[in-house]
């Protein structure tokens, strides 16, 4: 590929950073943030996440989710409740509160996703997510461990 504006992985990496731009561009008008946006979507979409379960899927430090649900049980839209199993670990659920920024998020999200399809038929976007949710089932294979790779870099 000699061209870089033609590059998929470049691409993919704008489009990425300019629909975060924007979400929190949105987030702010409701004194929250992106990734507290994103709590809330994960909890409403997996009610009983663990904040373990939920850092893994974010891609933050479990201390890191740790503040922002804290946050986000202060202002009354998150509760942890224990688990029954263990005792060390707290499940994540929505409090009612939570349902109308969740209806805010959910208009914002339509929002933006409008944006981004703009001009593309349905078939071609259908056709994309598939192809977008294939290709991070491939990432996420990749990262199983993989001996001769590791091998390769403690070399």
């Amino acid at each position: 590929m000699d061209n870089a504006h033609d590059d998929l992985l470049i691409l993919l990496n704008d489009l990425a950073r300019s629909i975060r731009t924007e979400a929190d561009r949105r987030a702010r008008f409701q004194s929250m943030t992106r990734a507290q946006w994103m709590i809330l979507a994960w909890v409403n979409r997996t009610p009983g996440l663990s904040q373990r379960e939920l850092a893994e899927i974010v891609e933050v430090e479990p201390i890191t989710i740790g503040r922002l649900v804290d946050r986000l049980e202060t202002r009354g839209l998150v509760e942890r409740r224990p688990d029954p199993d263990d005792r060390r670990i707290w499940r994540l659920h929505l409090r009612e509160a939570a349902d109308p920024v969740l209806a805010e998020l959910s208009v914002h999200r339509a929002e933006i996703l409008r944006i981004v399809t703009e001009g593309i038929d349905p078939a071609t976007v259908a056709a994309v997510t598939t192809a977008l949710k294939l290709m991070k089932a491939n990432m996420a294979s990749c990262r199983k461990p993989n001996a001769a790779l590791d091998e390769r870099e403690t070399a």
